[in-house]
């Protein structure tokens, strides 16, 4: 089973909803580890280095937005797959939680067939860029086989979305990839994402690189530019 080895930390502070995601993860073949609150969740992590994150939103000690912005700033886990468990249904918070660094959300109450569909949705997702060749785009070099980027000779640190999206918009600079585009090819058809997505990860790409580089097409998409 491709699932395997797999093994995905549950962070919340509700005993059943940890009791519940976990059996069904279990079930679908992945190894599950436990924790109650936003202290336990970041000492297991780095711990056990695992290949998924499940955070509440709201934990005792550390909230799952303070854990997760701990996380994604050590390089170990600028790649591991980080979701939010959450009650919060609103736009902001969806885009505040795209900010800290999460892959996606799991709405609660959770269901256990949403909840593994999503699951197996990311795992299938998380894969190398489609070609190993270094990219430069003016000043700056993108390599996907040690997944660094250079400006200038300085490397930087871009979360892993960020990272295949800066990769997809420099296989052809100059060329517009529509959003649609970009959604199907950077998040995939199996998860819907907030339409507002890709504008924040454009925008923190934008910060990072600190070079005028992507262009915004209103109403159609984005291109690179040199």
């Amino acid at each position: 089973m491709e699932q395997k080895g797999k093994k995905i930390l549950i962070a919340d502070d509700e005993p059943d909803i940890l009791e519940i995601v976990s059996y069904n993860l279990r079930k679908e073949g992945y190894e599950t580890i436990t924790a109650k609150d936003g202290d336990e969740a970041l000492h297991k992590a780095k711990t056990i280095d695992p290949d998924l994150i499940m955070l509440d939103v709201m934990m005792p000690y550390k909230t799952g937005m303070e854990v997760c912005r701990t996380l994604r700033s050590l390089p170990a886990f600028h790649d591991t797959l980080i979701v939010f468990l959450t009650a919060l249904s609103d736009e902001t918070s969806h885009i505040n939680g795209l900010e800290y660094g999460a892959d996606d959300y799991i709405s609660k109450p959770v269901s256990p067939k949403i909840l593994v569909t999503k699951v197996n949705a990311l795992f299938r997702r998380v894969q190398k860029p489609e070609s190993d060749k270094i990219l430069q785009a003016g000043n700056i070099t993108i390599d996907p086989v040690r997944f660094i980027v250079l400006v200038n000779d300085q490397e930087l640190v871009l979360a892993k979305k960020e990272f295949e999206l800066l990769y997809l918009l420099a296989t052809k600079p100059g060329r517009v990839f529509l959003r649609n585009e970009i959604l199907s090819r950077i998040w995939g058809t199996e998860v819907i994402v907030g339409d507002r997505t890709i504008d924040v990860h454009i925008r923190k790409i934008r910060q990072k690189l600190g070079v005028d580089c992507i262009t915004t097409v209103k109403g159609v998409g984005y291109k690179m530019v040199t």
